[in-house]
């Protein structure tokens, strides 16, 4: 068996989905193929695999490098498994130009990672790495299993899906697991096994359709709870959307203000204090990883005592049940072959899916709440002209993608919006696919 991890220069990443991996028997004898452009921490992700598996009883993995594009087919060829972890442009230049260049014409963002301005900036620099990934495998590893972590979540994987529709893919995001749990933390209850819930959407914003225990819906206390000792403070705005639209939603509060047009305004600048809104949280949050790893690396890269707890990410769990023939279920975001049937085909939608050695089954949803879907939608049109954008390599797409958001759109005229977007153009240069 033969993993390929995109991205291994992702260190912390790496331990979680390659360490997780060696305590699953079906999988830590897995040759592990590690590919980066970095050299420099592309031999620190390996050094600090090498120390793990010292101390991890069974695992008896090889790990080989690939560094640079002309290494990328040895890196993929014969994979079974393929997950990608890539930031292209990283924090210098590509995301402080994300955020810089909006600030100038009065926007301002969270994350900026999935929607918005900085979200299809970031589509449209990472899809052609997308691109030359898929067709590589489309070449070297046919079968190949993609399990792909990379952000804007919704616009490359629709892309991949669509495109390049014979590589078997899902993708997967960290907060579908916790969502149920940070709902009923917020509010001072303890999860349980017993606990049952059901989640489906659309990446970062996927609803939490059900949460209930021995079938009883645990919803109405939950909202009474909310209310009655208040949302948490780093989650007011979840719960404020949660008692207007009846549901909890996936991703963090953070994220959620710049997905709606109601929360970042410069006509309300109050509205960040009372929601607690952390603008520029993701420029800060970079700085304080790099800053972190120049004190860590030592300790995890050549720390021969290094140990590792599988943790809850669903790659292991999903190669061991392809292996095995055991099934497993996890929320993977797939297209949208009518399985949400008020959301578009076109669509990338985050639903239970099944997978097995017969592959990845999304499972069938129908039907969202109508005001659920009304606001998945409102997303769903920025990300499908995000990938219109670049298939057809159209500047005006990009202004017609960027006009739909609906935070842009509440803050910005068309025209400032046309010139928002060509700076960005400007100020990204290279990075960018050529645009007509």
């Amino acid at each position: 068996m033969k993993i390929t991890f995109l991205g291994a220069g992702s260190s912390v990443f790496v331990r979680n989905v390659i360490g997780d991996s060696m305590h699953v028997p079906s999988l830590r004898e897995a040759e592990v193929a590690l590919y980066d452009i970095d050299p420099r921490r592309l031999d620190e992700s390996r050094r600090m695999l090498e120390n793990l598996q010292r101390n991890t009883p069974g695992a008896a993995m090889r790990f080989a490098t690939y560094c640079g594009e002309d290494n990328l087919r040895e890196a993929l060829r014969d994979a079974d498994f393929a997950v990608c972890a890539v930031q292209v442009g990283g924090y210098e230049p590509s995301t402080v130009i994300d955020f810089e260049v909006p600030k100038r014409f009065g926007l301002r963002q969270t994350i900026g990672d999935t929607l918005g301005i900085g979200g299809i900036f970031r589509g449209l620099r990472t899809l052609p790495v997308m691109e030359l990934f898929l067709r590589t495998m489309e070449e070297v590893c046919p079968r190949v299993i993609f399990l792909n972590y990379t952000n804007p979540m919704a616009i490359l994987t629709g892309y991949a899906r669509r495109y390049h529709g014979s590589v078997e893919m899902a993708g997967l995001c960290h907060s579908v697991q916790v969502c149920g749990q940070a709902l009923l933390n917020g509010v001072g209850l303890e999860w349980d096994d017993a606990i049952q819930t059901r989640i489906a959407g659309i990446n970062h914003m996927a609803w939490l359709l059900e949460i209930s225990r021995d079938g009883v819906d645990l919803y109405p206390e939950l909202k009474r709870l909310s209310l009655e000792r208040g949302a948490p403070d780093h989650d007011r705005v979840r719960h404020k959307i949660m008692h207007t639209f009846g549901y909890y939603i996936t991703e963090s509060s953070e994220h959620l203000s710049e997905y709606l047009p109601w929360f970042i305004r410069n006509d309300r600048p109050e509205l960040i204090d009372e929601y607690n809104i952390p603008l520029d949280e993701y420029p800060r949050r970079c700085v304080r990883q790099i800053e972190h790893w120049r004190h860590i690396a030592g300790d995890l890269v050549d720390n021969p005592d290094l140990t590792h707890t599988r943790t809850n990410e669903y790659a292991s769990y999903i190669m061991a049940a392809v292996a095995t023939n055991r099934p497993f279920k996890f929320g993977g975001n797939v297209l949208n072959t009518g399985l949400i049937t008020n959301l578009p085909r076109e669509a990338c939608v985050e639903v239970p899916c099944l997978v097995d050695a017969s592959g990845i089954a999304p499972t069938y949803v129908g039907d969202l709440p109508e005001q659920l879907a009304a606001l998945n939608r409102t997303n769903i049109n920025v990300q499908l002209l995000t990938i219109e954008a670049y298939v057809r390599r159209s500047r005006e797409a990009v202004y017609q993608a960027a006009l739909l958001d609906p935070h842009t759109a509440a803050q910005l005229n068309i025209d400032t919006t046309v010139e928002l977007c060509d700076a960005l153009i400007e100020a990204h240069g290279d990075m960018l696919p050529e645009l007509r």
